[in-house]
């Protein structure tokens, strides 16, 4: 006979699980997508994340406060524009359905949670790439650089705490960096999207924001293949002002994840996308798993492998439940 062990003893009650439990899961530590669409009369499901919506203004709002009431730590809200062209000018105008929705949030939930606004152009281009194109059509990454800035700072304006480029062009976090510090807005932070896979778990998010894109980012975003990569990146987005680092996706990249945290100074964000999201979502809907482990289960092995912040679509739901913990 071999003596129980001591990891073992350790495991035998709940309370006694909870005690030495290397990882923790709060709702603090999560962060809610949501999207918002310009003209929308009432709530538009997204067929390939169900559960998901296309928000009204209203029903944004109300989703919003549910989330905060639940004790997320912030919501990251994209915008599904009416009308869309080449350089995506719906992303600049203050008066755009992304920033309109920014600051009806920001005037409903002032400081009680953090809202952060995504600074990209692939929802608002015509041709569904991050960036404006050059007459070869290729992105221009310079001139996207221009747009980003004034995005952010339109952003900025309506009411964000934190922009999140997710382009991942080349000196975005200094050119938005020097244009919000010189339009006075030295307190809003830059959530770098560091380390941003050309993925194929981005696939519901497509139908998620109208996607008007054909091909692929894989000349801007980053191969599957490669981790050093990732960390040249985080060394240039932290030396040009990036105050949260992100990787994305989360699930896929739990290696990059870890060395992401490893070498970074700042708080570290992982995105749990649209393809984890439906993936478990579809795998419980036939019954082949559960459904509420699964998902905390994915999400506290994205805070074990360093993520101080988890950007998931569960969200609301999750931090209900770990505030009636059973």
């Amino acid at each position: 006979m071999f003596p129980t062990s001591r990891p073992r003893r350790l495991r035998a009650t709940p309370a006694l699980r909870r005690l030495v439990a290397e990882t923790d899961l709060r709702p603090r530590h999560l962060v809610l997508p949501v999207f918002v669409r310009e003209g929308a009369v009432e709530p538009v499901p997204i067929t390939s994340m169900p559960g998901v919506v296309q928000h009204t203004r209203d029903s944004l709002r109300k989703s919003a406060l549910a989330a905060i009431e639940a004790g997320v730590g912030g919501i990251m809200v994209f915008g599904v524009p009416r009308h869309r062209d080449a350089t995506g000018r719906a992303g600049v105008d203050p008066a755009g359905v992304l920033n309109v929705a920014l600051a009806d949030l920001r005037s409903e939930l002032g400081d009680a949670c953090v809202l952060m606004s995504d600074c990209c152009l692939d929802e608002f281009t015509d041709h569904g790439h991050c960036g404006v194109l050059d007459r070869a059509g290729k992105v221009d990454n310079d001139a996207t650089l221009t747009v980003y800035a004034e995005m952010a700072v339109a952003q900025a304006a309506a009411g964000a705490h934190l922009v999140g480029p997710s382009g991942m062009m080349d000196g975005q976090v200094g050119a938005i960096r020097e244009a919000l510090d010189v339009a006075g807005h030295r307190d809003v932070g830059i959530l770098a999207y560091t380390a941003k896979y050309a993925s194929a778990f981005y696939g519901p998010f497509r139908e998620a924001v109208d996607s008007q894109l054909r091909g692929d980012r894989k000349t801007y975003q980053q191969d599957p293949a490669n981790i050093r990569e990732s960390l040249r990146e985080l060394s240039l987005d932290l030396a040009e002002g990036a105050d949260l680092v992100m990787v994305k996706p989360a699930t896929a990249y739990l290696d990059v994840l870890r060395a992401v945290a490893e070498h970074a100074d700042v708080p570290v964000a992982a995105y749990q996308v649209s393809g984890e999201y439906s993936m478990i979502e579809a795998a419980a809907a036939n019954g082949w798993l559960d459904r509420e482990r699964a998902v905390l289960e994915t999400l506290t092995s994205i805070r074990r492998a360093g993520a101080d912040v988890v950007l998931s679509y569960w969200a609301a739901e999750a931090a209900g439940w770990l505030a009636d913990p059973r």
